[in-house]
């Protein structure tokens, strides 16, 4: 042919030779196609309907005359197709629908590879397969029904796509079904009952799919060769059934993050071949079945943040081959068993956030594989077993949150692959043992809220891989070891509320990743160093002796947030250099002996948004007029000074929620704003000069004759209109109060209302919801309400107890009017009229323990769940005290000087603020009134009291407390230890 074509290319005529070139191509083209079979036909149209641009399938040629050959494609003895293989392939397109000449074809495998589109009806007709696997891929719509003709499939994997619908109800049909996944789809409906026709299957996944719902079929008990039952992160809910127990050879049962309800059955003793039960995250009640103690295989067992009740069962102790127990976050009580001690295999053991009692039992110290011992947020008690030291797999050791005493075991230092301890809210006393500093491994040690004693050992230094110190809240004295300046990678300490003396040692610009540093409430003196970690994102020194001028080099701060270096013996200027700590927030030098102008540089710190404080300090000259940049600010305290000049810098500060002026020298007139107008005078007072706008003065001030005369009349005649208007109001209001008096609320009263933040309702909308029905809790200055706005979004109300407590919610509108911070719930606005007050909160949806310690599973808590344990605490811990002396040092009792006789009288204060009966508790007005009565000439400041995450203060009617608004400071305890990450 090759020979006639080079003739014909050679003849004159080039036109008839075209001709017949074209004419004979396309009878061999024909040829060749017409030789391919309609396997390979079908296979061809099913590729031109793709997408793919690999050139993967390449060798898919129409010139062959079979597709045996073709990459992915299988077949058989007699040339017929009976596997096409293209995982991973990224093929681009839909599911074929026109396969029906495979007649062969017992297998398609095409997952992972992109493809689009519904599954075809047509897979109903091919009849033979035995094996779909269609998985990862994008598949859309429903499982259509016919794929229920398929007698011979015995494996149909369709997970990960995003079908939608209800599993089939033939679904029973496919009675020779081994496999069957469907899990991380969009499946909705329930699982049919016919599933319990499948007697082959064995394994059965739908988990992730959010939608699937009801309860678990009785007939899954028919399923007896079924292995694995995966249904996970669905909303199943009711019992799990006692036909469970007829899955004799079920080896994995995982419903987790669920609507489970009920008890497990007793039933699920007879699954002799289980190995893991998954079942956390839903609501199961009732008690830990003993029968589980005859699964003899079981090595997994995760049943927490359940409500599960009564004790653990001692029987459990015979499940030799457990590896994992996790039972946090239930209701269980008694104690831990002792026959925990027989699993010699187990590796980790959580127990944490029940109600346990008892001790840790010396046996624990048998399961040497031990990794994991979480046992925190319980009732145990007694001391630490001396030889836990022969737990050498053990990596994390949680404690914390407990009424453990004694202390520390010195044999905890042959646990050399200790990565993290956590021993924090106990009683444990003595010292720490310095031979824990040799563990190489140790990055997290928290010891915080002990009563531990004793020094800081300069062994401290040997912990290289240090990341994160907590030993504040103990009675440690002594100085800071220098040797901490080893420690490269620490990146937070907190060594607060001790009784620390001696510098701040200057090697700790050693630890070039320190961020977080706290070491208030001590009694550490010198300077402030000139070198300090770049790296510091947050500093606390208030509340010690430090003396000397804050350095120059402050400015190389340049990552600080927050800086709080008040109640010391500091002195000298603020250095302009601090301008460049650009991203400070919160700067607070209060109850120093500062001196000089205010600088400007302050009032150009882009960030400072929360607080500035610069109370009782020395510092003399005008208010910058930098300070109008200052749009961000929430704080701002420079009372008990000596400046002077007008407050005109301040009156565009439009984000200002507390502003304190008090004890100056400004004169002139106060910026007319809604702010200014709503000031307390008490925030304004002792300053010569200063007057309200229409002439009224502030409280020490001297005003002119002329100026006071006039003042005078206005006020006379004010005061003759008004009671003018009284008397005819009152005969309007004796008139038709007969009428309203039936209403609880003035209708035709005016309402106040302040909002601080962007939202869309009126009055009424809060009103007409403070029913009973929408009540969440009650407290003793008021109850709360569940209310939802018109736009869906909810809120929590407060509505005072009484009209008349003005005080209580005066002062709940400055505290939390002026705090920022994600830990504490942020006061949106407030209204009131003559018959109710009302405060607007953020609403924050109730929830487990668990979930508002750790997150989704286990991740960081909330302002009043912290509270909560911090205020159970105190009140255990003051339970045994009858009088404020007996928590005193004993080095201060006896003393009768007017300085103790003072704290004796405000620890009274807080005795009564803790108190076990509700009604015994003050008001926040009665304890204002009481703290002036004890102190009413100086400022009352308070101090900070110790909390899971926020710094707790005692409200007082004087400039907002040292600690107002703090970062996860002074105690934040480790309840998302695992993330352990602080956000500052």
């Amino acid at each position: 042919m090759s020979a006639t074509l080079r003739n014909l290319s050679l003849s004159p005529n080039i036109f008839s030779s075209l001709t017949l070139l074209l004419s004979v191509s396309s009878l061999f083209l024909h040829s060749c196609c017409s030789s391919i079979d309609e396997q390979g036909q079908a296979l061809l149209a099913w590729k031109d309907s793709l997408n793919t641009s690999t050139g993967v399938l390449n060798s898919w040629n129409p010139f062959d005359s079979s597709p045996c050959k073709w990459f992915g494609v299988h077949c058989n003895s007699n040339g017929n197709v009976v596997e096409i293989n293209l995982k991973a392939v990224a093929l681009r397109g839909p599911l074929p629908s026109n396969f029906q000449p495979l007649k062969s074809l017992k297998s398609l495998i095409l997952s992972s590879t992109n493809l689009t589109g519904a599954i075809p009806k047509a897979f109903g007709d091919y009849l033979e397969l035995t094996l779909i696997d269609l998985s990862d891929n994008s598949l859309s719509g429903e499982i259509p029904e016919e794929i229920c003709r398929l007698r011979e499939l015995q494996n149909l994997s369709l997970h990960k796509n995003f079908l939608e619908g209800a599993i089939p109800s033939g679904i029973g049909n496919l009675s020779g079904l081994v496999y069957l996944t469907l899990f991380d789809n969009q499946l909705s409906g329930e699982i049919p009952r016919s599933i319990g026709s499948l007697g082959r299957l064995q394994i059965f996944r739908a988990g992730g799919n959010k939608n699937l719902k009801g309860e678990l079929p009785q007939e899954i008990g028919s399923c007896a060769n079924l292995v694995v039952l995966g249904l996970a992160e669905t909303s199943i809910s009711g019992s799990l059934p006692s036909s469970i127990g007829k899955l004799k050879r079920i080896q994995t049962i995982a419903i987790y993050t669920a609507l489970l309800s009920g008890a497990i059955p007793e039933e699920i003793g007879d699954c002799s071949e289980l190995q893991n039960l998954y079942l956390y995250q839903n609501s199961i009640s009732g008690p830990i079945p003993r029968r589980i103690g005859e699964l003899s295989k079981l090595q997994s067992l995760l049943l927490w943040q359940n409500s599960i009740v009564g004790a653990i069962p001692d029987e459990l102790g015979g499940c030799t081959e457990l590896t994992v127990i996790d039972l946090s976050d239930n209701l269980l009580t008694g104690s831990i068993p002792r026959s925990f001690g027989k699993l010699l295999k187990l590796e980790e053991l959580q127990l944490s956030v029940n109600q346990l009692t008892g001790t840790i039992p010396a046996e624990i110290t048998n399961c040497t594989a031990l990794s994991h011992l979480e046992v925190d947020n319980n009732g145990i008690s007694g001391e630490i077993p001396t030889g836990i030291g022969s737990l050498k797999s053990l990596t994390l050791f949680f404690a914390w949150q407990n009424n453990l005493t004694g202390i520390i075991p010195e044999s905890l230092s042959e646990c050399e692959n200790l990565q993290a301890l956590d021993l924090s809210y106990n009683s444990l006393f003595g010292s720490i043992p310095k031979q824990i500093f040799g563990l190489q491994n140790l990055t997290k040690l928290l010891i915080l809220s002990n009563e531990l004693s004793g020094f800081i050992p300069p062994d401290i230094g040997n912990c290289t891989n240090l990341y994160r110190l907590r030993l504040n809240g103990n009675r440690l004295g002594g100085t800071i070891p220098s040797e901490i300046g080893n420690l490269k990678i620490l990146n937070f300490i907190d060594l607060s509320n001790n009784l620390l003396v001696g510098g701040i040692p200057l090697s700790i610009s050693g630890c070039q990743n320190l961020e977080f540093l706290d070491i208030h409430s001590n009694g550490i003196t010198g300077s402030v160093p000139d070198s300090l970690p770049r790296s510091l994102q947050y500093v606390d020194v208030s509340d010690n002796r430090l003396t000397g001028s804050l350095a120059h080099r402050i400015g190389s701060l340049t990552e600080l947030t927050k800086l709080n270096l008040a109640m010391n013996q500091l002195s000298g200027e603020i250095p302009a250099e601090i301008l460049s700590c650009s991203k400070l927030q919160l700067l607070n030098l209060g109850d120093n002996g500062f001196s000089g102008e205010i600088p400007k540089e302050l009032g150009q710190i882009p960030a400072l948004e929360i607080s500035l404080n610069l109370s009782c300090n020395q510092f003399s000259g005008k208010i910058p007029s930098h300070f109008s940049d200052l749009n961000k600010l929430g704080v701002l305290d420079i009372s008990h000074n000596k400046l002077e000049g007008s407050l005109d810098a301040l009156a565009n500060l439009q984000n200002l929620v507390f502003l304190n002026v008090s004890f100056n020298d400004f004169s002139g007139e106060l910026p007319n704003t809604p702010f200014f107008r709503k000031l307390p005078l008490s925030d304004l007072a002792s300053n010569q000069g200063l007057y309200i706008a229409g002439g009224v003065g502030t409280p020490g001030v001297h005003l002119a004759p002329g100026g006071h005369t006039r003042s005078a009349m206005k006020l006379f005649m004010s005061v003759l209109l008004s009671a003018s208007a009284v008397l005819v109001l009152l005969a309007i209001y004796m008139l038709v109060r007969a009428r309203i008096a039936s209403h609880g609320l003035m209708e035709d009263d005016t309402w106040e209302m302040t909002l601080y933040q962007k939202l869309e309702f009126s009055v009424d909308d809060i009103v007409k919801n403070l029913t009973s029905a929408n009540v969440i809790g009650t407290g003793s200055s008021g109850v709360v309400y569940r209310v939802v706005l018109p736009n869906g979004e909810m809120i929590a109300v407060k509505k005072m107890w009484s009209s008349e407590e003005s005080g209580a919610f005066n002062s709940e509108i400055q505290t939390l009017g002026s705090i920022r911070h994600k830990n504490i719930v942020r006061l949106l606005g407030w209204c009131s009229n003559k018959n109710l007050k009302l405060l607007f909160y953020d609403y924050l949806p109730h929830g487990s323990l668990s979930s508002l310690l750790h997150g989704a599973g286990k991740g960081g808590a909330e302002w009043e769940a912290r509270y909560d344990v911090l205020l159970g605490w105190v009140r255990e811990h003051l339970a045994s005290k009858k009088d404020p002396v007996d928590i005193l040092d004993s080095k201060l009792r006896g003393r009768a000087d007017p300085t103790m006789h003072e704290m004796l009288q405000t620890l009274a204060v807080s005795f009564l603020c803790v108190s076990t009966r509700v009604d015994d508790r003050p008001m926040m007005k009665d304890v204002v009134a009481m703290l002036k009565e004890i102190r009413h000439v100086e400022t009352v400041r308070g101090e900070p009291d110790l909390s899971k995450g926020v710094s707790l203060t005692v409200v007082r009617s004087s400039p907002p407390p040292a600690r107002i608004v703090d970062s996860q400071g002074s105690s934040n305890c480790s309840f998302a230890f695992s993330e352990d990450s602080i956000n500052y």
